[in-house]
């Protein structure tokens, strides 16, 4: 046997697995994901985890349990949020943070939050295991009561309103007594802030909960960003009348007004180019019976976009349109515009891109893409630059108890965030 071709067979296992990127251990992933999803259950045994119920409390306790043998430093910061921290080889270096949440709304599914937090536990875990010390620190978060207004991210951000601590959710618990219920403090919130530019980055992995990855036949989606919201309630008004004796063309209907409008809504939306998408989604008509002609409707409006200037741009169009439908129909129709419930947040461009080389290396198709729902990336955006990686969500079903993403594409968009944070801390310099 000559010198090279032993050589060779030395070397060989060495240079396949210097090309083959490292993998997290599916099984376990999996597993770790049915456990959570026990707490929480009703009496049925449907899923039903509303933050700050006892169920949220135990899922918590169960996490910060899987954070420790992950090797992190686990603490509950002043909101509630469970942090999990591994020091890095360069200690002038930011931190890289990976998270997402455990709570769902009433009767939601147990893959939307939750993947992305058992596979960012799942990537310290392996990181500890193989032995692989990054340059930068890095933290695992999971954000408290992202389904009840994104409260978790939004104190980090330094976004939480005050006011806000005295919404009370399905639990009957007020935000406020939540975050203390899960070892918060109300009265310390401001040091919950992290200032702009105090983390390198931030990636969160997510089901997609549409259904484009899964009728596409995609494993990952980049996600480009994650779309403003802004709502509105309109009152239209016309006047009550006696539907046996009032004819037809002598009615102030406001019901009819209302279908109008709900019309209206949706070929404006239809006419611009881009993904914008607007929603009437709530409507009730007064006095209610059924043989009077309704005399006022009350009725949602809902816009979302990437761009606040498109959001912009649709409601001054659908306006155009209700003045001409009031007009028409001797009603009034006025606009309450509410809180809006989330400004547009762009992902990073070079974070996309790494998330394209390791998708890629993994051998998974992708797809660029913008999230329809908020995130607590879309908080975290305020912070530093984010990244958000989608997988398919079956059937593009999502809050709701038939939500489900495969254990194959949980596997894949762990590894995607594994390999992307790998790239990261190698690329990124501060």
């Amino acid at each position: 046997m000559n010198l090279r071709f032993l050589l060779a067979l030395v070397l060989l296992p060495i240079i396949t697995y210097a090309q083959k990127p490292p993998e997290v251990n599916a099984s376990r992933l999996s597993k770790s994901l049915e456990k959570l999803a026990e707490y929480g259950r009703d009496a049925n045994g449907a899923p039903n985890r509303v933050a700050y119920s006892d169920g949220d409390l135990e899922a918590h306790a169960y996490v910060q349990g899987l954070m420790k043998s992950a090797g992190l430093k686990t603490s509950i910061d002043p909101a509630g949020n469970i942090i999990g921290r591994r020091a890095g080889k360069n200690t002038s270096l930011k931190p890289i943070a990976l998270g997402s949440h455990i709570d769902m709304v009433p009767y939601g599914g147990n893959f939307d939050g939750c993947v992305g937090s058992m596979a960012a536990i799942e990537v310290a875990r392996t990181l500890e295991e193989k032995n692989i010390q990054l340059e930068h620190p890095l933290e695992v978060i999971i954000f408290t009561d992202e389904e009840g207004g994104l409260t978790g991210s939004r104190a980090m951000a330094g976004a939480l309103k005050k006011q806000a601590l005295e919404v009370v959710n399905s639990t009957g618990y007020s935000i406020g007594a939540g975050i203390e219920r899960l070892g918060g403090d109300t009265t310390r919130l401001s040091e919950a802030i992290r200032p702009r530019g105090s983390l390198a980055a931030f990636l969160e992995l997510h089901i997609e909960q549409g259904g484009i990855l899964d009728r596409e036949g995609l494993d990952i989606g980049v996600v480009e960003g994650i779309v403003g919201i802004k709502w509105w309630d309109v009152t239209v008004t016309g006047m009550a009348n006696h539907a046996g004796t009032t004819p037809m063309a002598m009615r102030q209907d406001a019901l009819l007004a209302g279908a109008r409008l709900i019309q209206a809504v949706n070929e404006e939306a239809l006419k611009l180019k881009g993904s914008q998408v607007a929603t009437v989604g709530r409507i009730k008509a007064s006095p209610g019976a059924p043989n009077v002609i309704p005399g006022q409707v009350v009725l949602s409006l809902e816009i979302r976009d990437l761009s606040d200037a498109v959001i912009d741009t649709l409601f001054e169009n659908i306006s155009k349109r209700v003045r001409e439908i009031a007009e028409a129909s001797g009603t009034s129709i006025e606009f309450k515009a509410l809180d809006t419930t989330g400004k547009p947040a762009l992902t990073a461009p070079f974070i996309q891109n790494e998330i394209r080389k390791a998708a890629s290396a993994l051998g998974l198709s992708h797809q660029q893409m913008q999230s329809g729902a908020g995130h607590d990336a879309q908080d975290m955006a305020l912070i530093c630059p984010v990244g958000m990686i989608f997988i398919p969500s079956k059937g593009g079903i999502s809050h709701s108890p038939e939500e489900y993403s495969s254990p194959e594409d949980i596997a894949n968009g762990a590894n995607t965030l594994l390999n992307t944070l790998l790239q990261l801390d190698a690329s990124v310099s501060e």
